[in-house]
């Protein structure tokens, strides 16, 4: 039923937005996702679901413990849209479950801190498998709890006296990079027909304005 649903509702929007969405689904990928911890400042949030959604990455994973994860529109610019987000509150920060899930879905779990047991980034093998990425608050990184979670780490090289970039900066540095990796890997990370027949669902129903509706006279036609 998705497939005629999918039909259907494409005739609600112009060839040309049909058109980037199969563009855009044939570059996403979910071998690579990020998990975020306890981010604060909206404009470090919004940053990093644009990022995600520049590069590609489809699934945004956040860990709220003291802070409510904001997005500012104006920085977002409408990037949330287009990414599959999916929140977990617990203030005594036991995130557990979360991180089992990944595992079970066949992700290895990386850490992104300049600890001395991280390698750098170029050193990490895609190719071993997907990976989720952790990233921490602005000011103090990972929480230890967060860190015991990790199966590997991994660091960005510095060269100045500071000793970290802002989150969303680090984001962008890494995701460019693994992205790049990922383009010349042999790893099979492409979305299956379908993940992207799902989303290009999601993604219809979010364009079409009383897409309710519409959807409802489509089932009233096929009865």
């Amino acid at each position: 039923m998705s497939v005629e649903l999918v039909n259907y509702l494409s005739g609600f929007v112009t060839r040309q937005r049909l058109e980037n969405f199969e563009k855009v689904l044939d570059s996403r990928t979910r071998y690579i996702n990020l998990v975020c911890e306890d981010i604060y400042q909206s404009h470090n949030a919004s940053a990093l679901i644009r990022t995600c959604d520049c590069f590609g990455i489809q699934d945004f994973h956040i860990l709220e413990k003291r802070n409510v994860f904001e997005v500012n529109p104006e920085v977002a610019l409408g990037a949330s849209n287009w990414l599959s987000i999916k929140r977990y509150n617990d203030s005594g920060g036991n995130f557990s479950p979360v991180f089992d899930k990944l595992r079970s879905d066949g992700y290895r779990i990386v850490a992104t801190t300049p600890g001395r047991y991280s390698v750098p980034l170029g050193e990490l093998d895609l190719e071993k498998g997907p990976v989720s990425l952790l990233f921490g608050t602005e000011k103090e990184g990972l929480s230890p709890r967060l860190l015991e979670e990790a199966d590997e780490f991994v660091r960005i090289e510095m060269f100045g006296f500071t000793e970290s970039f802002n989150v969303s900066v680090s984001a962008g540095i890494i995701l460019y990079n693994l992205r790049m990796k990922l383009q010349n890997s042999n790893a099979d990370w492409h979305l299956t027909h379908g993940e992207k027949l799902s989303l290009k669902l999601d993604w219809l129903r979010k364009s079409i304005k009383s897409c309710d509706l519409i959807e409802k006279d489509f089932y009233r036609k096929i009865k």
